[in-house]
């Protein structure tokens, strides 16, 4: 009997001790998933308070563009409230024709940020020779120079100087009486002096050419097109026009801001005149800049370039200048649509010690007079006196155009940063 009693004890011992197991187990489980639980609601609360900070953000973001974009009044720094969250925005001054915009959101400490870029929409021009001529040709007068690289679908002939690679495309064209200083391509060669390796086609003929070196090419040299088309010239012409419309001539006779804006007639810059440009410009009829006026860029184009366009013939008389924005890589193109090859009457006709950039008339001659100096000359036909000098820029391998500093805005980049 004691045995029994003493066995009962036993077992009740062991239950009161598997209980106080299961017990405390439940005990430890439940206060581990209570963990889990308020750990994924904090979790959750933290993320949702992330989400708004980002949202808030963006909400910033979009603020500013919308003020860019009406051209309302932007203050150094904005701030923008929603509920218990709020961005802090900051925009940045045009720098290369691009704005940069940042925001910061907040939610209760919750940090998220976003950048954007803003730039002004352009044209991209890759110019990559100092003289780029179509089948016209150039001719060059006594100690005329090229600084730069020169490709031609006609021949070049004359008394000057190129000071690095010369290319003459298509069978039957020559290069004559020039100094290269560095290598040449072309069909033919006669009383040319070439510091580098002459690279003449097979079938043509040398004479009386100087050369380090000499190599037989056995297939034609390819012309080039022009590096603007038509297309593109017609988009600008539209995008001036869209800015409105002089009708009849327009003579600027002091300082003056103009662009967009289609000239029906002629544009006339009087002796010392000031014209700046704040946005493309398209004159149907002729441009003259007479002596010592100046016809620039605004500064608020920065690093961009601009562009006049002529459907008559541009005319740059003494000591007038033409010039970018100031900035280095800012150009100011002159382009005439005309189509005289006539000298006498030229599409672009550059009188002596007139400075510039780039000037383009892929149909007509471009005409260099005595002691001219520019930067660039692609047309159908180069013509250059004595002394004329194209002093290439190595920025012109890459020429961002733009309607005006006003044109057209993009976000090209938008990212998050912290």
């Amino acid at each position: 009997m004691i045995k029994i009693i003493k066995k009962n004890q036993e077992k009740g011992a062991a239950l009161l001790l598997g209980l106080i197991i299961i017990l405390t187990s439940s005990l430890f489980i439940g206060a581990g998933l209570s963990f889990l639980t308020l750990n994924s609601i904090a979790n959750a609360q933290s993320k949702v308070k992330s989400i708004k900070s980002y949202y808030i953000s963006e909400a910033g973001i979009e603020d500013a563009l919308l003020r860019l974009k009406n051209g309302m009044q932007i203050p150094s720094s904005i701030i923008l409230t929603s509920d218990d969250s709020s961005a802090t925005i900051e925009i940045s001054d045009s720098i290369g024709g691009s704005r940069t915009i940042t925001s910061q959101g907040n939610s209760d400490n919750r940090i998220r940020k976003l950048a954007v870029t803003y730039s002004i929409t352009s044209d991209k021009v890759d110019f990559f020779y100092g003289a780029q001529v179509g089948e016209g040709g150039v001719l060059m007068g006594n100690n005329s120079k090229i600084e730069g690289n020169v490709f031609s679908n006609g021949s070049i002939s004359g008394n000057g100087e190129i000071t690095d690679t010369v290319t003459v495309a298509s069978n039957g064209n020559t290069i004559e009486d020039i100094s290269v200083g560095g290598n040449a391509y072309a069909y033919s060669c006669n009383n040319a002096d070439i510091e580098g390796t002459l690279y003449s086609v097979s079938g043509g003929t040398i004479q009386n050419c100087d050369y380090d070196n000499i190599e037989i090419l056995d297939n034609e040299i390819e012309p080039e097109e022009m590096p603007i088309s038509e297309e593109q010239i017609n988009e600008w012409k539209d995008e001036a026009t869209a800015g409105g419309t002089i009708s009849g001539d327009y003579t600027i006779s002091g300082s003056e801001s103009l662009g967009p804006i289609k000239i029906t007639g002629n544009l006339n810059i009087s002796i010392s005149a000031l014209l700046n440009i704040t946005g493309l410009v398209y004159v149907q009829g002729d441009i003259i800049l007479d002596n010592k006026a100046k016809l620039q860029l605004d500064s608020s184009f920065d690093l961009l370039s601009g562009i006049i366009i002529s459907d008559g013939k541009i005319k740059i008389k003494n000591n007038a200048s033409t010039q970018g924005s100031g900035k280095q890589g800012s150009f100011l193109m002159l382009l005439s649509t005309n189509n005289s090859i006539d000298l006498n009457n030229p599409a672009i006709d550059l009188y002596n010690n007139a400075e510039g950039a780039i000037f383009y008339a892929s149909h007509g001659v471009i005409y260099l007079h005595n002691n001219m100096n520019i930067r660039e000359a692609t047309g159908y036909k180069l013509a250059m006196d004595n002394n004329a000098i194209i002093s290439y820029d190595i920025g012109l391998e890459n020429v961002n155009f733009s309607s005006g500093p006003g044109g057209g805005w993009s976000v090209s980049n938008w990212r998050e940063t912290e």
